[in-house]
């Protein structure tokens, strides 16, 4: 049985909303007809892998589909013939079932995800034996759930999110329930990136890919989380198409960063010393941890985009203002690309290791800033 816990969900990205309290699905028609079209014409399956970047609604796809299963009319529900398959994952809130799994508390499903540690003081790493079968095998372990006799025939779901931190173990497990799943039993498994995944699951799962929204499901998606945003395409661009991506932005600030990291490149190849030290210093002290993280990941996408725009051109959407001048006249050659492009990936390396020794945030960002500096003087010739 799925339960809300007093701790913050796992599943759930931080200022939206949980993904089973989210009403419409934007951006991901061809991943929900997929399903629809298996489950009109009698090919369902009893595994579900659902892939995609984070944040593009793979959670609350796997919801609105475990919401239909859990609501299913009876089979004589067409007395004067068949009914028409369904159009639409949408149920009525009203549904005794559909308010049931926005309470949580749907006795036909069961939601495997990380727990909290034995102390109680943060989620575990991983979804480990803990999360799977508790301390004991008590009522509310997998195995019991598997091995209960449905309520009234009904189907049960099993959504796991994400698979991805299935320890050896628990994918062990849930791999020889999908080998002989119960009757009328639908596992949906989420995932970011399904090559980790035992190969023997994902040949057992039919996938479901959903893709990175544009501007407008963008817009229409963060609005629906009560999120408005005037810049839209500057926050679209940045998230690259992810909603999660695009709240973590929001709550930190990064469209501003952004745009003043386009600002120092914009001096570049001779740089600002003062701008420069002053984002560093933003970055260290107690409480600068976030910015800090947030810093490392823009400066990545930025290099990213610059080594693209040597090969395509300059983008035709912006992170900031005058970000495509900046990358037409720092990347102008699929040569300046390749430079750029190996930038990326020492500066890359290098932020992990900085991060696993607990450098100086100051200086690993100063470090960084005059790598980029000293590249854009040979990247400008190339």
């Amino acid at each position: 049985m799925s339960t809300v816990p007093d701790h913050p969900h796992p599943d759930q990205i931080a200022g939206a909303p949980h993904p089973r309290e989210t009403r419409t699905l934007f951006g991901q028609p061809r991943a929900q007809d997929a399903f629809l079209e298996a489950y009109s014409t009698g090919r369902m399956h009893s595994g579900w892998l659902i892939t995609g970047p984070q944040g593009v609604g793979k959670a609350t796809l796997a919801w609105k589909i475990a919401t239909f299963l859990l609501t299913e009319p009876p089979a004589d529900a067409g007395l004067f013939g068949e009914a028409p398959p369904p159009t639409s994952l949408t149920v009525s809130p009203d549904n005794a079932d559909a308010r049931l799994v926005q309470s949580g508390a749907h006795p036909r499903l069961y939601v495997l995800r990380r727990v909290m540690n034995k102390t109680e003081t943060a989620l575990q790493q991983d979804i480990t034996m803990a999360a799977l079968c508790g301390h004991d095998d008590g009522p509310n372990t997998l195995k019991a759930f598997l091995h209960m006799r449905a309520t009234e025939g009904g189907r049960r779901v099993i959504i796991i999110d994400c698979a991805d931190e299935m320890n050896r173990t628990v994918a062990n497990s849930i791999l020889k329930e999908l080998e002989e799943p119960p009757k009328n039993t639908t596992f949906i498994l989420i995932s970011h990136q399904p090559s980790g995944l035992l190969p023997t699951i994902r040949s057992r799962c039919r996938v479901l890919r959903c893709a990175p929204l544009g501007h407008d499901d963008m817009a229409a998606a963060l609005h629906q989380a009560g999120i408005d945003v005037p810049n839209a395409e500057s926050l679209a661009t940045l998230s690259e198409g992810s909603v999660g991506e695009a709240v973590r932005l929001l709550h930190h600030d990064g469209l501003a960063l952004y745009g003043d990291l386009v600002k120092l490149f914009g001096t570049l190849p001779d740089g600002d010393r003062q701008i420069a030290l002053a984002l560093a210093n933003s970055c260290a002290g107690k409480g600068a941890e976030v910015r800090f993280a947030m810093t490392l990941d823009l400066m990545d996408r930025f290099l990213s985009r610059t080594a693209r725009a040597g090969v395509s051109g300059p983008p035709t959407t912006q992170g900031a203002p005058h970000e495509a001048l900046l990358l037409a006249k720092l990347s102008p050659t699929d040569r300046a690309a390749r430079i750029w492009a190996e930038l990326g990936q020492d500066l890359s390396a290098r932020s992990r290791h900085g991060r696993a020794v607990n450098l100086d945030p100051a200086a690993l960002i100063l470090d960084m800033i005059f790598k980029i500096e000293a590249t854009a003087k040979k990247a400008v010739k190339a």
